[in-house]
This record gives C-alpha cells, structure tokens and sequence, in this order.
C-alpha cells in the first residue's frame, strides 16, 4: 500500500493560525539570492560576448554540442511541417483553443481617444504597439503548447510588428506541438534557447537574436531572476513564480473532482501550491481520501507528493466568509469556487488572478482553451498585477494640443505652478505662450 500524502493542516480557529498561514506563504528568500548572483554572470557574458556565450550557455545547459550561433533558430517551414505532422484531432483542438483566446483578446484592445475642453484644446490619449516582443515558453519537464498561444496569440492581435519565441530544447529535442503551436499563433521568429541566456539575449540582442522591446511569459527561477534584472532595458509582463491554486468548496463537490483539481497544479512542479478551504471538516477528509486514492491514476505522482509535502494544505475554516477572507490573504494565482451560487460570493473576492466559478469549471479550462489568458500573478502578486492580456503590448502616449485662448489659461496656470517650484524655464516656457 502507498503511503499516505503529507501537507499542512490549518484551522482558522487555532491560536497559531495566522503564523501557520504566514510561514506557508514564505518564499525561501535565500535560495533566490544564490540565483540572482548566477544569473548576474551569464547576463553580463551575455551582454559581453554576445552569441559565444549563448552557445556556451545552450551546449552546457540543454545537453547539446552547437557550433554555430545560426543553429538556434528554427526555420519558419520548419514549424509549419511540424505543424502539418500532428494528428487531425491534436490540430483541431490547438484551433478551438486559440480561437477562443483570440475571440478573448479582441475583447481587451484599448482604442485611442481625444476630447476638447470648454477652451478649445485637445486632449487625448493614442493607443500604438510595440514593435517587437519576445515570449518565453519553458521546456523541459513538459512541453507547453498552450503557453505559445497564450503568449503570442493576444500580442498579435495587439498588432505587434514582430513576434520573437524562445524556448528550451534540452538534447536539441523540440516538441513538435510546440512548434506546430507556433505556427498557428503566427510567431516570426523561433530560437531554441532557454534560461536566463535566452532573456540576456532578448533584452540587449546578438548577432543572431535581436534585441526586443518587452519579454512576456512564464518559467523556472532562473528565468524569473532575469526578468528581473533586466527591466527597464526592457519591458517585463512580471516575476512569475510556481504555479498556485486554491479551492474554495462548502463540502458538497465530488471529492474526486476536487481531488484531481488539486493535483492539476501540484504535478507542474515540486515548488507549486494546492491549497483547500473548506467549513467543512468532514469534507476535508473525504478529499484526503479521494487523493490517496487516484494518486496512482497520476504518471507525475512523485512530483505531486513533493508539491503537497512542501506547499499543499488543506485549511478548516468557520464558514464561507471567512474561506474567502483567508483566500483574499494568500491572492492565489487560481482561485476555484466549488460552491452553490458562486457568483454570489465573488463580490468578496479581492485578490486572484483567475476565478473559476461553480463545480463544473476547474482549472484546467483555464489553462488551455476557456479563453482568459493563463499567464497570471503568483506568489501573491494578484494583490496588484493583472493577467497577461492584449493590453501588455500596447502602449499609451497623451496628445494635447493648446488652441491660442487655451494656451492663455493654461499659461497662468503652469506659470504660478512652476514659479512655486523654483523652475524659471518651465514658468517663461509656458508665459512665452500667453
């Protein structure tokens, strides 16, 4: 007989709750650290010796023995013949998902807009994409098809004048559904690169790699602590860290349904969370049932019981109230109400990234084919940061443009304002006006 998951336990009712719930939370800042200063060097190298060192970095790190910087790009006939070799039924899913992203996305665009004033100026804001972008898509442990869409399918319809890719090809192994998915988003350019290299790259450009002008999507630490260190040189989407999910469910969902929603997050990776709040303690064991029991169903098992070991918990609380409060504390980046009427309670819901309402809508629709995108914040960043969506490759420039009378006003105006803070240039530059 298996032996039984561990995870945390937690019950809102206990003195040591809040200190419980805190230390769950907790990131292990320390191992970042060791990260960051690895990741410093191979951006310097990067930035020094441009395509010599991504080869470096690419043969050390991915297992392969390149020769030349032009190895790393992927031909666009390449994808399309990847594209064309995938099953009938695998081809007409990737076209319903992105469909359905796309149908999403034209729904996000920001449109440009001007109004005048009673004086006669014209104000306004005008609406432009960028030029170039890059998307990360992770290789490695499993190959992510969806991420391509999700990426590169809202910065095309932003208007983007070119979509760069990179990802991962450990072994110089490519996944052909990811190649095949990169086909249908429309991506320009493919580079099978990966890491904190592959965003040194994006952000400052080789030889072979241009540079870009934001870097959006998901991947390990290493990538994350790039993104980091090069923003400002670049445009970032965010820092995202391990997948996160939380149920909320008042105990009357099939526990197997529950049960497999939890371990959708838990088999990304060791570092994911799944966490279950419940009123409901009888509930709560019946899922721990369930779990120790289609356990065996699962080809990533191991991964599963390090994720729960490490970050899993199942939480006890009061009542629904309350489960939503608790929810509200931790900003998961997916948040599941299995719940009656689940509409009712989102209007308590302050902080998630994606809210997955009622018993018939788990997680993973979200991550492939519902539409919403499914780059979302982590690590508690759904406090203030937003999905990944159209809006990211967008950018926002403010038109004004005086009329002589409002000019006039206007001069009085910033004159005073200027003389107020001890800036003559500014007071005579808009003086010189009236």
């Amino acid at each position: 007989m298996a032996e039984p998951l561990q995870f945390t336990r937690l019950d809102s009712a206990a003195a040591d709750f809040e200190a419980r719930l805190a230390q769950l939370l907790d990131r292990a800042p320390e191992a970042d650290l060791q990260v960051t200063q690895s990741v410093t060097e191979i951006i310097a190298a990067v930035r020094a010796r441009g395509d010599a060192a991504l080869l470096e970095f690419t043969n050390r790190y991915d297992r392969r023995s390149l020769a030349d910087a032009a190895e790393l790009e992927v031909s666009r006939p390449q994808y399309e013949a990847a594209w064309n070799s995938l099953p009938q039924d695998l081809r007409d899913a990737l076209e319903a998902a992105a469909g359905r992203i796309r149908d999403y996305a034209q729904r996000q665009k920001l449109e440009s807009w001007e109004f005048g004033d009673a004086a006669g100026n014209l104000l306004g804001q005008r609406i432009t994409a960028m030029d170039r972008v890059g998307i990360y898509v992770p290789g490695g442990k499993a190959a992510y098809p969806s991420s391509v869409l999700m990426n590169a399918i809202p910065a095309r319809v932003a208007g983007v004048g070119e979509i760069l890719m990179v990802v991962p090809a450990p072994g110089g192994e490519l996944n052909p559904v990811v190649l095949g998915a990169a086909h249908l988003a429309g991506v320009d350019r493919l580079f099978t690169i990966g890491g904190a290299q592959a965003v040194a790259a994006l952000a400052y450009g080789t030889a072979t790699v241009p540079a870009v002008d934001k870097i959006v999507g998901p991947g390990n630490a290493y990538v994350a602590a790039a993104k980091r260190l090069v923003f400002g040189r670049v445009g970032i989407d965010a820092i995202a860290g391990p997948s996160e999910i939380v149920v909320v469910c008042d105990g009357l969902t099939d526990p197997r349904w529950i049960a497999m929603d939890l371990f959708s997050q838990a088999e990304h990776d060791e570092l994911a969370q799944s966490i279950l709040i419940s009123p409901d303690r009888a509930f709560l064991q019946t899922v721990e049932a369930a779990m120790n029991q289609r356990l065996a169903e699962l080809p990533r098992a191991a991964i599963v019981r390090a994720s729960l070991a490490g970050r899993g918990a199942f939480v006890a609380v009061r009542d629904l109230d309350e489960a939503i409060a608790v929810s509200n504390r931790i900003a998961p980046e997916h948040l599941e109400l299995s719940v009656a009427a689940p509409r009712q309670w989102l209007e308590q819901v302050r902080h998630a990234g994606a809210v997955f309402l009622g018993r018939h809508t788990p997680e993973a629709f979200g991550d492939y084919c519902a539409g919403p995108n499914h780059v979302l914040p982590t690590s508690r960043a759904a406090r203030f940061s937003n999905p990944l969506g159209v809006y990211e490759f967008q950018k926002r420039s403010s038109l004004i443009e005086c009329s002589p009378q409002g000019a006039r006003q206007l001069a009085a105006i910033a004159g005073r304002l200027a003389d107020a803070e001890g800036l003559q240039a500014h007071a005579a530059s808009a003086r010189d006006r009236s």
